[in-house]
């Protein structure tokens, strides 16, 4: 009986929690838009740490400052945006 209870509670919870059509495209463009700047700054870093990069030697601290600047950003959010674009059109396509 409590069980059931606790079930019924919640499924009146995630009832609330669910999105309408709208609210659910944008916010999962925003979250493919998110993980792809993430990959950018991602791959930027780990760049850092190659066998030519500098982060080897200045350190962690060094190579995130020398990756998280302005000018990276607007080409991590441009590139974002790209390519979400890019893949719907791909996903709408095929």
């Amino acid at each position: 009986m409590v069980l059931a209870i606790g079930i019924a509670c919640y499924h009146r919870r995630l009832e609330g929690l669910r999105l309408n059509g709208t609210k659910k495209t944008v916010a999962r463009a925003a979250i493919e838009i998110a993980f792809i700047i993430f990959l950018f700054y991602s791959n930027l870093l780990m760049g850092e740490f190659e066998r030519s990069g500098l982060g080897q030697k200045r350190g962690l601290i060094w190579a995130m400052a020398d990756v998280f600047t302005s000018a990276n950003f607007v080409i991590a959010v441009a590139a974002a945006i790209v390519g979400y674009i890019v893949f719907e059109f791909l996903r709408t396509r095929f």
